[in-house]
């Protein structure tokens, strides 16, 4: 389910919110490790399957490379470009570092709408 991530985070950090560190970085820390799995397994997609891929879009990820997995949080195409990303031998360090930045800032934005992060 979409964004169910946001919801468990948003609804523990209004319980806890002594812990929100924490459980950022847990949340970060696991959606993180299931994009590189997707990533993964894209790696174990064979080249010739290229030609059912939308070529527009894969020529977008070819051209932006591993910057473009910060966006792979994104509801519905997020799987996809990691596994896209993956299947196109992107740097997996770099994409590992693009992909939790992306994570760790849609989880920040939510601390923020939970009321942890606003100024006093």
């Amino acid at each position: 389910m979409p964004l169910s991530s946001e919801a468990v985070l948003f609804g523990y950090l209004g319980l806890y919110p002594e812990h929100a560190a924490l459980a950022i970085a847990l949340a970060t820390l696991g959606n993180t490790g299931g994009g590189m799995t997707t990533y993964a397994l894209g790696r174990l997609v064979p080249e010739r399957t290229r030609h059912r891929l939308d070529e527009r879009a894969l020529r977008r990820l070819e051209r932006y490379g591993s910057p473009a997995t910060f966006f792979a949080f994104l509801p519905l195409v997020g799987d996809a470009l990691c596994l896209a990303a993956g299947w196109l031998r992107v740097n997996w360090a770099a994409a590992l570092a693009f992909m939790a930045a992306g994570r760790l800032a849609r989880y920040l934005l939510v601390a923020y709408a939970s009321g942890l992060l606003r100024a006093a």
